[in-house]
């Protein structure tokens, strides 16, 4: 079980990043153009998969706005194993994004009862992708380089009304705590304008 301590190692020479904020908020862009003055080598890892046409357009879009030159790595899972790989090539990694990893993650179990699954097994789920990007941000400071995470903030609507949603708004607001207690600097945008808040 993985507690909710800090990730950080003793020697330290990487910097998180965390950008996170609402849907159209501008994160994305903001994260791009963050990422372009930390290096040109950069590694983009694209944790979405083209389920339906709505996501399609969505990760074209994404994929036109980013520079050429970028790397870009298609991972949901997982993702701390291919960190060694990935640092001897580039510089720094944009990770786009969080809550998307933990969607794809949630629904690894299609056969899952989301209107009937008992909380000790919504634990358990949670618990294993917390587990994933705890090994992620040990990675990422293991090999010691840059990183800039974006993710969405949930928590600021209305309690949802289904079951489903309440547990999967739960679940990514618990994991962006737990990367934003481990991050260096964190970031929330808002209408496009980005604040730092840590």
């Amino acid at each position: 079980m993985i507690e909710n301590e800090k990730c950080k190692e003793a020697n330290m020479n990487s910097k998180i990043i965390l950008i996170t904020g609402g849907a159209r908020s501008g994160k994305s862009s903001f994260a791009e153009k963050l990422t372009a003055k930390l290096s040109e080598n950069v590694a983009y890892i694209a944790t979405a998969l083209p389920f339906d046409d709505g996501m399609k357009d969505r990760i074209k879009k994404h994929r036109e706005s980013r520079p050429n030159y970028w790397t870009t790595y298609e991972i949901y899972k997982d993702i701390y194993k291919y960190i060694d790989e990935i640092s001897v090539k580039h510089d720094v990694i944009l990770l786009d994004c969080i809550t998307i990893l933990v969607t794809n993650l949630m629904f690894e179990n299609s056969d899952l009862g989301w209107d009937d699954i008992n909380m000790e097994r919504a634990s358990e789920i949670e618990e294993y992708i917390k587990e994933q990007v705890s090994l992620l941000i040990k990675k990422i400071r293991a090999v010691e380089i840059n990183c800039v995470l974006v993710t969405n903030e949930v928590g600021l609507g209305i309690v949802p009304e289904n079951r489903l949603s309440r547990i999967f708004r739960d679940i990514a607001g618990r994991i962006n705590q737990f990367i934003a207690g481990n991050s260096d600097e964190v970031y929330f945008t808002v209408s496009g304008i980005p604040m730092k808040i840590k």
